[in-house]
């Protein structure tokens, strides 16, 4: 059994930004609505997978991920995939010995900058950037499960109404 046990956090500023290694573009959808797993298909560049991810609330959850043929996922994106798709740009940061992926959100989510730290263990010891801000693991709103079924541009609109 494969066990991901990661960490969610929004950003206190831009100052990551001089810290990136690389960037990659990521296309996901989720092909269905359980309870207690989620389905993605997710593409970077010219590589694809399927993943399959317990809906736990926190740190730690089980995961698996096969790797799958581009022409199929992008099908599956399109054809498949509940919308909106979760469209992001995924930045990498080392810092202390670990990687950070931060997720900038485009689309029905822009505006939404995400940082995320996979760890060994939940209690797991890590350095705290100074650019680091409040942590969210425990929030579902910022699970990308979440955000394609209600998007971030729909909270700034329900705050306005005073639904929130």
């Amino acid at each position: 059994m494969a066990l991901e046990v990661e960490r969610k956090f929004l950003l206190g500023s831009d100052a990551w930004r001089r810290e990136v290694q690389r960037s990659e573009r990521l296309r996901q959808g989720y092909l269905n609505h359980e309870k207690d797993c989620s389905i993605r298909v997710r593409t970077c560049g010219e590589q694809a997978w399927l993943n399959i991810k317990s809906v736990t609330i926190g740190a730690q959850r089980q995961e698996f991920e096969y790797e799958i043929p581009l022409a199929d996922a992008c099908l599956m994106l399109d054809t498949l995939s509940r919308k909106p798709l979760i469209e992001k740009v995924r930045h990498i940061v080392q810092v202390g010995g670990h990687t950070w992926e931060i997720d900038e959100f485009e689309g029905e989510n822009a505006g939404l900058t995400v940082a995320e730290i996979e760890l060994e263990h939940p209690d797991e010891p890590f350095e705290r950037p100074s650019w680091l801000g409040q942590e969210v693991t425990e929030d579902v709103r910022y699970y990308n499960t979440s955000l394609a079924q209600h998007p971030f541009k729909a909270w700034e609109t329900q705050a306005a109404a005073g639904l929130s």
